[in-house]
C-alpha cells in the first residue's frame, strides 16, 4: 500500500515543475487557478507560494507574482561586494544612510585594538544590485588610520579599493554568518518585511602585518543574496 503524500508536499513539487517551464519575469498563475488546479485549499497554495517568496524564486509585483532573476552569489574572500557583484554581470551600488565618528564600545575597541572609547569612524550603507536594495552595511574604521577619508572617499565608491589605494593590504578576516530577522528599520531601509529572513555577515579583517581594518556588519536579503566558498584540503 501506498502512503498519500501530503498536499504541501504535493502542491510544492508542481510549483517547482511549473517554475522550471519559466523564465525570469514570466507571471505565477494566481492562488484561485492553482487551488482549483491542485484541488486544494487556497491557504495550502499560499503556504508554498511563501516558501517560495522566502527563497527567492519568486516576487511580488504590484498585484502579481512573478519569477525573480537568480540570487546574486557572493565569494566569501577578501574581495569587495563591488567586485563580486560585477563578476555575477550585476551592477553594483550604494547610497550612504550615516557617516559618523562614535566612541568605541569596549568589544570595539578591543577588536580594533585601540583605547576604550577611542573614536571610531561609522558608515552605514545600503547595497545595491541593478538599482535594488540588497544590503544594509555598517563598517567600523579605527579612525587614527582612516580619519583622512572624510576629505577624500566618495561613499558611494568601493571602500575597499580605497582602502588600498591608500596604502593597506588585506591580511585575512574572520566572518561569522547566521539568519535573523531584520528590525523594523532594517526592512524599510531594504524595501522588505520583518518576516523576511535576512543573512547576517560579521566580520573583523586585519591588514598583513596582522593590525585590525575594520569591523563590518552587513545585511543580506535572503532572497536576494548567497553566499559561497570555495574550499580546498
Amino acid at each position: 500500500m501506498t502512503a498519500r503524500l501530503p498536499k504541501p508536499y504535493v502542491v510544492r513539487t508542481a510549483l517547482d515543475e511549473i517554475l522550471s517551464s519559466l523564465v525570469e519575469g514570466d507571471s505565477v498563475p494566481p492562488e484561485r487557478e492553482l487551488a482549483l488546479r491542485f484541488g486544494v485549499a487556497r491557504e495550502t497554495v499560499r503556504q508554498a507560494l511563501h516558501e517560495l517568496l522566502v527563497e527567492g524564486r519568486i516576487e511580488r509585483r504590484g498585484r502579481g507574482t512573478v519569477v525573480s532573476r537568480p540570487k546574486l552569489t557572493q565569494p566569501l574572500s577578501l574581495k569587495s561586494y563591488t567586485e563580486g557583484a560585477i563578476v555575477m554581470g550585476r551592477k553594483p551600488g550604494r547610497f550612504l544612510v550615516t557617516w559618523e565618528n562614535i566612541a568605541a564600545t569596549p568589544e570595539m575597541a578591543a577588536a580594533l585594538a585601540i583605547s576604550p572609547k577611542r573614536s571610531v569612524m561609522h558608515l552605514e550603507r545600503v547595497l545595491l544590485a541593478d538599482g535594488e536594495r540588497i544590503g544594509l552595511e555598517s563598517t567600523y574604521l579605527p579612525l587614527h588610520r582612516f580619519g583622512d577619508f572624510r576629505k577624500t572617499f566618495d561613499p558611494e565608491t568601493s571602500l575597499y579599493a580605497a582602502i588600498r589605494a591608500a596604502g593597506v593590504q588585506f591580511g585575512s578576516a574572520t566572518e561569522r554568518i547566521e539568519t535573523v530577522l531584520p528590525s523594523p528599520r532594517e526592512a524599510d531601509l531594504l524595501e522588505s518585511t520583518t518576516a523576511m529572513p535576512m543573512l547576517l555577515l560579521n566580520r573583523r579583517s586585519v591588514d598583513t602585518d596582522d593590525e585590525p581594518i575594520e569591523l563590518v556588519r552587513a545585511l543580506y536579503r535572503g532572497d536576494r543574496v548567497a553566499f559561497e566558498a570555495k574550499l580546498t584540503d
